[in-house]
């Protein structure tokens, strides 16, 4: 009898045990307490069975800023939005670049871009990522939802780790990051009224910890990429596509590359009087709109097909546009005309400039471009960022404390190992403090008692470092205004990133008890009432400067008389090569830059002037100024793909001249200089009493554009080429070159770039001439001596020892003459 009943007992635990293994293995037990459960993504369950995904609250508490300085205490955060599920399977395991297929637009919908970069990518504990992005009345009117696809990394723990989105300061979503095995599509639906016309902030907020390490090093594997082509805004009815006159082009957004591309249509294109007025044009819809990757595209034949952030414009007289455009304007035949009218093709709206002649045209370009135009006397406190970078980057001219909170910062407790935030300064074209100057940074934190000696806080300067404060004590503390000495050296014209970065080692840390990672108690405290303070700095334009350039359009941006553009043939390529450097030169300026065409550099003078075009067809003359070869204009040519086996000659012959003069000697020489100029910041060029002449530059077959700057003939302007082996090569290099992410790497005396290696390489100044910027004064030439002292140290030396022996003989005569004789 025993043994029946267990045998019984035992199929019957076997029954139990078959049944329980049909569910999913959970690991609920496993989770640090109070820890919430989030579902992977999956395909939508039938009704009775779907869940929401449970909110999460992320580690990392932002504490908004106050109302008001008589309000100091913080506002409390607002609850968690839970994401929505998503309206349609996930798709598989997929490129991001073809997340946006997994939602389709429903019929008259309207689709609209909103990430301005080609790729975005949240790294770390902590990343924050602001912009602004400009929508008409209609759009702001209208019900809309963002779609998000998102991807990140398998060591991220999702259920500790959240990604929130906010518009205009509010969230409107939060997602737990738990997608590392492709894209996973998630869509939030906007708050009726959050929008508003205008410019309205958009914010990607990342917090994430890793699954099982607890190491400084292991904060760098934390990343979710965010798929530009699939994130956008959702407008429902067709009346957000209708694009006001007095809106259309501020919110001509961007394509899901994040590429904004103004598509210009002109019939008699080579006709000469048209340049003019055209650059002039494109000059001011860039300014308008201030997208970062803008694109200047000019045809004579067709209308291209609109699209998002993409812009068509007809430019012509009447009776020019007739045959294009059919339906045009009564008006378009007796008065200048500046309209927008719908494409009957696609029903993209296009913006009509027309007239009865190429005079009417241009008044009609006028009353577009006008409201652009800022005088060069005008100073200007911000540089335009925030298409890109919200807020506007301050503009700092001389002795400043800035509160963090002015830049975008906002106070934060973090609870992890490393903590990064950024924000944007800009500097004006005539700095020159890069050898001496030193910033201040008055750090406003707290720390626990659990941060163990040897944690620090780290300032960086464009990516460089600039200074580092260890953490000593084990009590923990507050900073109250702590001064952090930032070295200036890496400060360039135009606009800067600081960042500033706490490195945080705890016991907890080391032991790495499962379920540490995820830890909610706050162990560092970052507040925004900390500040920048820039000192007086040296102001002293000077030539050539790329980097100025580059960095506010100096010096073309301060003419008050147009700049003579020398281009070598009016084509489609050239122009709209044309179009968009004086674009993105206008956006870095502020305001449209004057330009008249001329046919020769004799007609220039001493002038400020820009040559554009091909590398053949460049004078002489600009080539002599700006140390170009001359054997260049018939040599320049890129190697095809086909001719593998050539040989470039000035790459073979460093390679031969390495192995020839290499040898162990040689070696130690190098490691020698490298480690003094890393140490002591000591190098060949600072050890010469007089900097040297520039070396004649000849471009590698592997490069396809060069920017090189030069002075004039007699010294009194600064001229700039603009050359590539063809007009394509123009095209397409500077379409690259003015990227947001690549326009700042312009510097020194010559740059150039590579399309084969997708290289940005410059050449560095070797000598200059100093151009006055402002009114005399002696405490601004002070500064200039001890920048130029500090950066020549042969010259400083000799100047102080000829110093010392004019006080020893000055001494010696004046007691020869006032003491007692023998």
């Amino acid at each position: 009898m025993k043994r029946i009943v267990a045998a019984s007992l035992l199929l019957l635990n076997a029954s139990a045990f078959a049944q329980a293994q049909t569910a999913p293995f959970d690991m609920s037990g496993e989770r640090p307490p109070g820890a919430s459960v989030t579902p992977r993504l999956t395909s939508p369950t039938p009704p009775a069975a779907a869940t929401a995904p449970v909110p999460v609250t992320p580690p990392v508490s932002v504490i908004p800023a106050p109302a008001s300085p008589a309000a100091p205490a913080p506002a409390p955060v607002p609850p968690p939005i839970a994401a929505q599920p998503p309206q349609s399977p996930p798709p598989a395991p997929q490129p991001a670049a073809t997340a946006n297929s997994v939602a389709p637009l429903r019929a008259g919908d309207v689709r609209r871009f909103v990430v301005p970069f080609s790729k975005l990518g949240l790294g770390g504990e902590y990343d924050r990522r602001s912009w602004s992005v400009y929508l008409t009345p209609e759009q702001a009117a209208a019900q809309g939802k963002l779609h998000l696809p998102y991807q990140n990394s398998i060591v991220v723990a999702p259920e500790a780790s959240a990604l929130t989105v906010y518009l205009n300061n509010r969230p409107i979503g939060q997602q737990r990051v738990c997608s590392p095995d492709g894209s996973s599509a998630v869509t939030f639906e906007v708050p009726p009224g959050l929008l508003q016309p205008g410019a309205n902030l958009v914010t990607f907020e990342a917090n994430q910890r890793h699954r099982t390490d607890c190491s400084i090093q292991s904060t760098y594997e934390l990343w979710s990429n965010i798929d530009p082509a699939g994130t956008y805004l959702s407008f429902a009815g067709r009346d957000a596509a209708q694009l006001p006159s007095a809106d259309a082009i501020r919110a001509i957004g961007v394509d899901g590359a994040g590429k904004t591309e103004f598509d210009i249509v002109v019939p008699a294109l080579e006709q000469p009087g048209t340049t003019k007025p055209l650059l002039r044009l494109a000059q001011g819809l860039s300014v308008l709109s201030s997208m970062p990757n803008q694109i200047f595209a000019f045809n004579t034949a067709s209308l291209p097909v609109g699209g998002p952030g993409k812009l068509s414009v007809l430019v012509g007289t009447a009776a020019e546009l007739r045959p294009l455009f059919p339906d045009l304007p009564p008006g378009a035949e007796s008065a200048a005309l500046a309209a927008f009218v719908t494409d009957p093709r696609s029903g993209s709206p296009v913006l009509l400039i027309s007239g009865p002649s190429w005079q009417a045209v241009s008044s009609a370009i006028d009353t577009i471009v006008s409201p652009t135009d800022r005088s060069s006397e005008v100073r200007r406190d911000v540089l335009t960022t925030e298409r890109w970078s919200a807020p506007n980057a301050p503009l700092v001219f001389s002795d400043t404390n800035i509160a963090l909170s002015q830049l975008g910062v906002k106070t934060t407790e973090f609870s992890g190992r490393r903590l990064r935030t950024s924000f944007n300064i800009a500097v004006p074209a005539d700095f020159y403090a890069n050898a001496y100057g030193e910033a201040k940074v008055l750090l406003d934190a707290a720390y626990t008692d659990n941060v163990m000696p040897g944690s620090h806080i780290d300032i960086y300067v464009n990516d460089n470092i600039a200074s580092t404060v260890p953490i000593t004590t084990t009590s923990g503390g507050i900073l109250r205004h702590l001064p952090i000495r930032v070295t200036m050296r890496h400060f360039k014209p135009g606009l800067n990133s600081v960042a500033i970065e706490a490195i945080l080692m705890t016991k907890d840390d080391a032991a790495c008890a499962p379920g540490s990672t995820a830890g909610s108690t706050a162990r560092f405290a970052l507040f925004d009432t900390s500040e920048l303070q820039i000192p007086d700095f040296a102001r002293v334009g000077q030539r050539p400067n790329l980097a100025a350039m580059a960095g506010t359009a100096y010096p073309y941006g301060r003419a008050t008389e147009p700049t003579p553009l020398f281009i070598d043939r009016i084509d489609a390529d050239t122009l709209s090569a044309a179009a968009t450097l004086l674009g993105q030169m206008a956006i870095t300026a502020g305001h449209p830059i004057a330009v008249e065409t001329v046919a020769s550099p004799n007609t220039i003078g001493d002038r400020d002037a820009i040559f554009i075009g091909s590398i053949s067809q460049m004078p002489a003359t600009a080539l002599t100024q700006t140390n170009i070869s001359a054997a260049s204009q018939p040599s320049w040519r890129p190697v095809p793909d086909t001719q593998a086996g050539v040989v470039d000659t000035g790459t073979a012959f460093e390679e031969w001249n390495s192995k020839v003069s290499g040898g162990v000697l040689r070696s130690r020489i190098t490691a020698f200089r490298e480690w003094l100029s890393r140490n002591f910041d000591i190098s060949r060029s600072s050890l010469q009493f007089i900097p040297g002449a520039e070396q004649i530059f000849t471009p590698a077959n592997a490069d396809t554009l060069l920017v090189a700057q030069g002075s004039s003939p007699a010294g009194a302007g600064a001229w700039t080429v603009v050359a590539a082996p063809s007009a394509k090569d123009l095209r397409e290099g500077l379409e690259v070159l003015t990227a947001q992410l690549n326009w700042p790497q312009i510097s020194g005396h010559i740059t150039t770039y590579s399309s084969k290696t997708g290289k940005i390489e410059t050449v560095p100044v070797t000598r200059f001439d100093f151009v006055p910027s402002t009114p005399w004064s002696i405490a601004n030439y002070r500064l200039i001596a001890a920048n130029w002292l500090s950066t020549n140290i042969l010259s400083y030396a000799f100047l102080l020892v000829v110093f010392v022996l004019l006080i020893g003989i000055t001494t010696s005569s004046m007691l020869k003459k006032l003491g007692r004789s023998k």
